[in-house]
C-alpha cells in the first residue's frame, strides 16, 4: 500500500511539475527570442534596402566592410556562430562529450548570433535567420541539460527539440518544426526526444501565435494544378531542382573542405581580406541586379507569388552567387530562405516553359524542389512550403516534387549539405577543447546522452 500510494498520483507531484514548468520556460524563451530576431532581421533589411534606395554605390563601401567585421568578430571573439548554426546544432547532437557541446551551443553563442546575423543583413549579405535560429534554440534547450538534480531529458534530446522549436517559431511552421527535428536532426539515430520535443515546438509556436498573430510566411497562395496535367510541372521542377540543388549542395560541401589554386591560398592566408573580396562581390551583383540580390529573397519570393512583380530570369544564378559567396566567407547566416528565393527562380524561369499552368503554383513546386535537393530532407521541404503558403491543395503535388527532386539530388550528392558540414565542426570543438586543456591533464570521461 506504502507503495501504491507513491505513485498512485505522479501528477501532483511537485517536483515533476518543476521539471515541466522549466521545460515549457525555455520553450517559450527560445520562441520569444526567434520572434525577436525575425522582427529584427525585417528591420536591417528594410534598413539596407533604404539605405540602397537613396544610394546605390554605398554597397561598395557596406558590403565589404561589414563582411570583414562580421568575419574577424566571428573568427576572433564569438568562435562557434560561422556559417548556419544547422551543422553546429548536429555536431553537438552527434557528441557525448558535454565540453564539446559547449563549444558549439552556448548562451553567448545564441546571443552572438543573433547580432551577427543581423549585422549580415545590414550589410546586404544573402544569408537568413532559419539556421541560426536553429542553433539559438537548441543553445537555449541545452542549457537545461546542466540541471543534475532534476533532469529533464538527455543533452541530446534537449537539442533536438531546441532545433525543431527554432524552426517552428523562425517559419510559425510547427508541423515543419517536428519533421525538422526528426528528419534532420536525427538522420543517423532513432527518434526518441517524443514528448521533449512536442512541448518545445508547441509552446514556441504559441508564443510565436501570441506575438505575431495567425499569420504565414508567403501569405495564402490559393493557386494549383490539375491532375494529370499537373504531371509535367511536378517532373520539370522536381527533375531541374533535384539537379540544381544536388549540385549546389555538392558545391558548398566542396567549398567548405578549401577552395583551388591561389584563391585557396589568399582565403585561408587572409580570411578577414578574403570576406572583404566576397562582401564587394555581393555588392556588385547586388548594383547589377538592382537590388534583387540582398538579403534572404523573403520580399522578391512574396511579390513574385502574389503576381505583383516577376523574377528575372538570371535571378536564380545570381542568387546562387550571393549565398555562395556569404557561404566562403563564412560569416554567420543561413542558407534556409535564401534556398527557398533560388527555388522560387527556378519556378518562375520554369513557369516560362509551361505556358497555360498558374505561375504561383509552379514557382511553390520550384521552391520545394531545390529546398528538398539542397537539404535531402524530403518531407520537411515540402511539409514547411505548405504550411508557408497555407495552400494545403497543392499536398501531393508537393509531395510528388520533393520526392523526385530528393532521388535526383541523391545520385549528384550522395552526403547530404548538413550532415557533410557538420563533422568538421565536430572536429574543430574537439580540437579547442584539446588545446585549451592544460598540459598533462586529462579530459573527464563522456557525459552519456
Amino acid at each position: 500500500m506504502r507503495g501504491g500510494r507513491r505513485y498512485a498520483l505522479p501528477w501532483l507531484s511537485l517536483r515533476r511539475w518543476r521539471v515541466r514548468l522549466l521545460l515549457v520556460g525555455a520553450a517559450l524563451l527560445a520562441g520569444l527570442i526567434a520572434i525577436a530576431f525575425a522582427i529584427g532581421a525585417e528591420l536591417a533589411i528594410e534598413t539596407h534596402a533604404g539605405l540602397m534606395h537613396e544610394r546605390p554605390w554605398l554597397s561598395l563601401v557596406v558590403a565589404p566592410a561589414g563582411f570583414a567585421l562580421l568575419a574577424w568578430l566571428s573568427r576572433r571573439l564569438f568562435p562557434g556562430t560561422e556559417g548556419s548554426g544547422i551543422p553546429q546544432a548536429i555536431a553537438a547532437a552527434m557528441s557525448d562529450d558535454n565540453h564539446v557541446r559547449r563549444q558549439l551551443l552556448s548562451l553567448r553563442i545564441a546571443i552572438a548570433k543573433v547580432f551577427l546575423t543581423l549585422g549580415g543583413l545590414l550589410s546586404g549579405a544573402s544569408i537568413g535567420r532559419e539556421g541560426p535560429s536553429v542553433q539559438v534554440g537548441a543553445s537555449i534547450m541545452h542549457l537545461l541539460a546542466g540541471r543534475k538534480r532534476r533532469r529533464i531529458a538527455s543533452s541530446r534530446d534537449l537539442i533536438v527539440a531546441g532545433s525543431g522549436a527554432g524552426i517552428a517559431a523562425a517559419f510559425n511552421t510547427p508541423l515543419g518544426g517536428i519533421m525538422f527535428a526528426i528528419e534532420e536532426m536525427c538522420r543517423h539515430r532513432a527518434f526518441r526526444a517524443n514528448s521533449t520535443t512536442l512541448a518545445a515546438v508547441i509552446f514556441a509556436g504559441l508564443m510565436s501565435l501570441a506575438v505575431l498573430g495567425n499569420y504565414t510566411y508567403f501569405g495564402r497562395t490559393p493557386a494549383t494544378i490539375g491532375w494529370p496535367d499537373g504531371i509535367w510541372p511536378v517532373l520539370s521542377c522536381g527533375i531541374a531542382g533535384g539537379l540544381l540543388g544536388g549540385g549546389f549542395a555538392r558545391l558548398l560541401i566542396a567549398s567548405s573542405r578549401g577552395l583551388p589554386g591561389q584563391v585557396g591560398v589568399f582565403a585561408l592566408s587572409r580570411p578577414i581580406t578574403f570576406a572583404a573580396a566576397c562582401g564587394l562581390a555581393t555588392g556588385v551583383i547586388g548594383l547589377a541586379s538592382g537590388g534583387l540580390t540582398y538579403g534572404t529573397g523573403y520580399a522578391e519570393s512574396k511579390a513574385a507569388l502574389e503576381g505583383s512583380a516577376a523574377l528575372p530570369v538570371a535571378f536564380m544564378l545570381l542568387k546562387m552567387a550571393v549565398i555562395w559567396l556569404a557561404f566562403v566567407a563564412r560569416i554567420p547566416g543561413g542558407i534556409f530562405a535564401p534556398a527557398l528565393a533560388v527555388g522560387a527562380g527556378l519556378g518562375s524561369d520554369i513557369a516560362l516553359l509551361l505556358p497555360g499552368e498558374p505561375d504561383p503554383a509552379i514557382l511553390v513546386l520550384g521552391m520545394v524542389a531545390f529546398l528538398a535537393a539542397m537539404t535531402q530532407a524530403p518531407i520537411t521541404a515540402f511539409v514547411i512550403v505548405m504550411e508557408m503558403t497555407a495552400n494545403h491543395q497543392m499536398l501531393l503535388p508537393l509531395m510528388a516534387t520533393a520526392v523526385v527532386a530528393h532521388g535526383i539530388s541523391r545520385s549528384v550528392a550522395p552526403v547530404p549539405l548538413y550532415d557533410a558540414l557538420s563533422h568538421p565542426w565536430l572536429r574543430r570543438a574537439e580540437m579547442r577543447l584539446h588545446r585549451a586543456l592544460p598540459a598533462g591533464s586529462e579530459r573527464q570521461p563522456p557525459v552519456q546522452p
